[in-house]
């Protein structure tokens, strides 16, 4: 059993791992922006705690993930403004780096984006910032020494798990349901082998757990 931080809990990829996890006989905390969010993360079965990652530092947070094992950072801007993405997107999993090295934490895995999202589109100015903002952080936590793991899902579709996927190091673009995303997340938890590791995940015709296998270097 692990204490697991959920950054993002009450996302599209964050309300469908925690149930997973809370299965696999884990601890789950997630952190909610909205006071009013509390009682619904409580019911679930997960710890709520209140906090804004537009406000919150490494020096903040830090007290907040004090105490467990794993954070899981799953949250976005989703399209809400160019300083909301930069303060979210790109500052948020640098500041949970530093906090979680100031708290002995290391076990990160942070959901970013498929690098070929959204080519072959008109040029749009807020997405090209996402990406590079996406892109800075994934540096970021690359060059940290924890044990992190960063997960590339391609488009994400509103769709629950179907549990058939295609991951590995570098795949051919694609988009994947949310829950196929939390539930190849929830199954990396359980395969701690697989550490500092850059994945992309798309749908596709593997069962989740033979993928994740796959995934370990022998």
């Amino acid at each position: 059993m692990a204490r697991i931080f959920i950054i993002g809990v009450t996302g599209g990829i964050g309300h469908r791992l925690a149930p997973l996890l809370l299965a696999n006989g884990h601890q789950v905390t997630g952190l909610h922006r909205k006071p009013e969010q509390a009682d619904n993360v409580r019911n679930a079965g997960i710890t709520p705690v209140l906090g804004d990652l537009m406000e919150l530092t490494a020096e903040t947070l830090a007290p907040l993930i004090w105490g467990h094992d794993i954070v899981v950072f799953s949250s976005g801007a989703a399209g809400s403004g160019l300083d909301r993405t930069t303060r979210i997107d790109c500052d948020g999993p640098g500041h949970v780096v530093a906090a979680m090295k100031q708290e002995g934490i290391s076990r990160l895995y942070l959901v970013s984006a498929f690098p070929e999202a959204g080519r072959g589109k008109d040029p749009n100015p807020r997405f090209e910032h996402y990406m590079t903002e996406k892109k800075r952080a994934d540096a970021d936590v690359a060059a940290s020494d924890a044990d992190w793991v960063i997960l590339r899902p391609g488009t994400l579709l509103h769709e629950d798990q179907d549990g058939r996927v295609n991951a590995g190091f570098a795949i051919p673009y694609g988009t994947v349901k949310r829950g196929n995303v939390a539930q190849f997340l929830a199954k990396l938890i359980e395969t701690p082998e697989i550490r500092r590791e850059i994945l992309e995940l798309t749908d596709g015709g593997t069962e989740i757990s033979e993928a994740v296998n796959l995934i370990v270097r022998k």
